[in-house]
């Protein structure tokens, strides 16, 4: 059996969890179905690999941008606390669960495709490390509770599958809304802060405009660029943290985020650079984006028609960055500050009443999460709406994480978690289910995956299919910046849809003004 696992393992850690090589995968599984070239299957699977390479390689750079904005906010606000961080949660639990985790993303995966096939829920999830993360979560959760091996593969990966299918579908009025038709879903588990941020958003945007329709004066135009305004804004955010570091504890400390500056004039030059290198790795995403929905959209028509029918490549959430992509900024820095204030409720009320956790927030998530967040509740309710969509999301990914802590065990005092907010509530759910006993937890669990289920399906036939508008009377926002042609075009005012051709996701670029 010891070389079942190693081929399940193999699958799990170098395929199916690097996304690049599963998008190649599914994409010249496409375009063979579609009757391509031999050349077309392997330009078309290797331009979509290289999108993928592309948007990991930026968020690399975004990463390696943020680490001394994480360190300099530390040493500015004296937080201490734990940091939700998916990869260090699942690296930790690598070493004891490994093999159950692979043969559970395995079996989630398999489950998610039948029901793709035989459900109304025609998605494909095709983010892996997801895949990889909550199946990690839910092998921590039911081993903690006791469950032995067979029952925590099974139920897990039943469950996974649920979730791969459900999600895109409850999500999919808001996508639709950004990007203007079926081509492509969110496939995040981040779903639920999306999901809110769109409702919070048609709730305060009301005659609100888009963040993409603003109106500068001459000498500013040159911040209608995305790629200029981005790196400007966080070139400010920069130094003032850096400032307020500087001040509250000295030179030596505040050095030390960027592994020990010089003097202050390379102190505050080095805290300029990351901002700038921010910019950078935000375009990079973007370019890496366009670049796989021009090979992924055309290739999902074939396994559409021979694998999957109608079947929606559900893809990862920098996929809804060109939409609107000062709503991402907007969303990145709202959901941040809803971090902050849930740390201060945290430490004010909830840790002393409940023993919560103190909860950081790392950039990462809200950079990711809280820019699609806003994109949503800018789709929704223009300005107000990315503004009021990023804060919940803040909210969200503060106390989920900090109640989930109380579900994982021996796992629950790493000073990490898991920090995207369908793990949270999922988890919390699943846990506490599995809590009430062998049998007895297990009918819960089921039934929860059953609710779930079937609840989709409700919402993709009664909603979806009906083509449900969640912001009526509102211009389609995305549009027209998605179509600028490289990834530090600039954004514009809203213009009315315009619809893309078949196979090509992204309409021709907007005139100028």
């Amino acid at each position: 059996m010891d070389w079942l696992v190693a081929i399940a393992e193999f699958l799990v850690n170098e395929i199916l969890s690097v996304p690049a090589f599963l998008i190649g995968i599914i994409t010249a599984v496409g375009l063979i179905a579609l009757r391509k070239t031999t050349g077309q299957v392997i330009g078309g699977a290797m331009k979509a690999t290289l999108g993928f390479l592309l948007i990991g390689a930026g968020a690399t750079l975004v990463v390696a941008s943020l680490d001394p904005l994480g360190v300099l906010i530390q040493a500015a606000t004296g937080a201490q606390g734990v940091i939700p961080t998916n990869e260090a949660i699942v690296g930790i639990a690598q070493s004891e669960y490994g093999a159950q985790v692979a043969w559970l993303m395995i079996l989630g995966f398999a489950v998610s495709l039948v029901l793709a096939r035989f459900t109304p829920l025609s998605y494909v999830f095709l983010t892996g490390h997801h895949i990889l993360f909550m199946a990690t979560l839910l092998t921590i959760v039911l081993a903690s509770a006791g469950y032995n091996g067979t029952i925590t593969v099974v139920l897990g990966g039943a469950l996974l599958g649920i979730l791969m299918v459900s999600l895109p579908a409850l999500a999919h009025p808001w996508t639709r809304r950004i990007t203007g038709d079926d081509s492509v879903a969110i496939g995040h588990f981040g779903t639920a802060g999306y999901v809110a941020a769109g409702a919070v958003g048609r709730v305060v945007g009301k005659n609100s405009r888009s963040t993409e329709d603003m109106k500068l004066p001459e000498s500013l135009r040159f911040l209608r660029d995305s790629m200029v305004a981005t790196a400007l804004s966080m070139v400010l955010m920069y130094v003032v943290v850096a400032l307020i570091a500087l001040g509250r504890v000295g030179q030596e400390e505040a050095f030390d985020a960027f592994g020990g500056a010089a003097n202050v004039g390379n102190y505050l030059m080095l805290s300029v650079t990351q901002g700038l290198q921010f910019g950078v790795a935000v375009a990079v995403i973007l370019f890496g984006v366009r670049t796989i929905l021009g090979e992924l959209v055309p290739a999902f028509q074939g396994i559409a028609a021979k694998v999957v029918p109608g079947a929606i490549p559900a893809l990862d959430a920098p996929i809804v960055f060109p939409y609107a992509q000062n709503a991402v900024l907007v969303g990145f820095v709202s959901s941040f500050t809803g971090g902050l204030i849930g740390l201060a409720v945290l430490s004010l009320w909830l840790n002393p009443a409940l023993g919560l956790a103190l909860i950081l927030p790392g950039l990462v998530p809200h950079f990711f999460t809280g820019g699609a967040a806003g994109v949503y509740g800018n789709a929704t309710g223009g300005r107000r709406g990315a503004v009021a969509g990023g804060f919940v999301n803040g909210l969200l990914i503060t106390f989920l994480p900090a109640l989930l802590l109380k579900v994982l065990g021996d796992f629950g005092s790493a000073n990490t978690t898991f920090g995207d907010t369908d793990f949270g509530w999922f988890g919390i759910l699943i846990g506490n289910g599995a809590k009430i006993g062998s049998v007895g937890g297990l009918i819960v669990m089921a039934l929860l995956g059953l609710l779930i289920l079937a609840g989709a399906m409700l919402m993709q036939k009664r909603v979806v299919d009906t083509h449900w508008d969640p912001a009526p009377g509102r211009e389609l926002p995305g549009a027209a910046t998605a179509a600028a042609p490289s990834a530090g075009a600039a954004t514009t005012a809203t213009y009315p849809k315009i619809t893309p051709p078949k196979g090509a996701p992204t309409p021709p670029p907007p005139p100028e003004r």
